[in-house]
C-alpha cells in the first residue's frame, strides 16, 4: 500500500534521519532478520515522531533502503511499516549493497506533516 501523490499545503514538515533497528541503548536489533528490523524501525519512528507531536499516520513520504533485497521481502518489510496506520505515504524502495554497519539490513527515512490528516490528500 503506497500513495502515488501526497499533497501538503503550508504545513509544518518533520524530517527524520534514516532510522535503523537499534534499541534505546544503541544496540542492533534483529541482525540478519529483515522482519525484526522493520518492527524495531517502526518503534523508533513512532518514538521520534511522538517527541515532536506527530504520529505514523502523519508520514507523507518514506524511503526504504534494503540490503539483500528480493521481492519476497516486500510483505516482511512493509507489514510492520503499514500495521497500525490508516494512510499510506508516498514510498520509494531502494535496494542497496550495504548500510553504514553490517548488522543493519534496513534504513527508513520519513517526512511527516502533522496536520496532513485531512481526507483527500493521499491518492492511491
Amino acid at each position: 500500500m503506497i500513495s502515488q501523490v501526497v499533497v501538503t499545503e503550508g504545513e509544518r514538515l518533520v524530517h527524520l534521519s534514516g532510522q535503523v533497528a537499534w534499541d534505546t541503548a544503541g544496540r542492533p536489533v534483529g541482525p540478519g532478520d529483515h522482519g525484526a528490523q522493520s518492527a524495531q524501525i517502526v518503534r523508533n519512528i513512532g518514538a521520534a515522531l511522538a517527541a515532536v507531536g506527530a504520529t505514523r499516520d502523519d508520514i507523507v513520504k518514506e524511503t526504504v533502503y534494503v540490503v539483500d533485497y528480493t521481492p519476497a521481502l516486500l510483505p516482511v518489510i512493509f507489514g510492520p511499516l503499514r500495521t497500525g496506520v490508516t494512510r499510506a505515504p508516498a514510498s520509494t524502495l531502494v535496494p542497496v549493497p550495504a548500510l553504514f554497519a553490517p548488522e543493519y539490513l534496513l534504513e527508513v527515512e520519513v517526512v511527516a506533516a502533522p496536520s496532513a490528516g485531512v481526507p483527500g490528500r493521499h491518492t492511491p
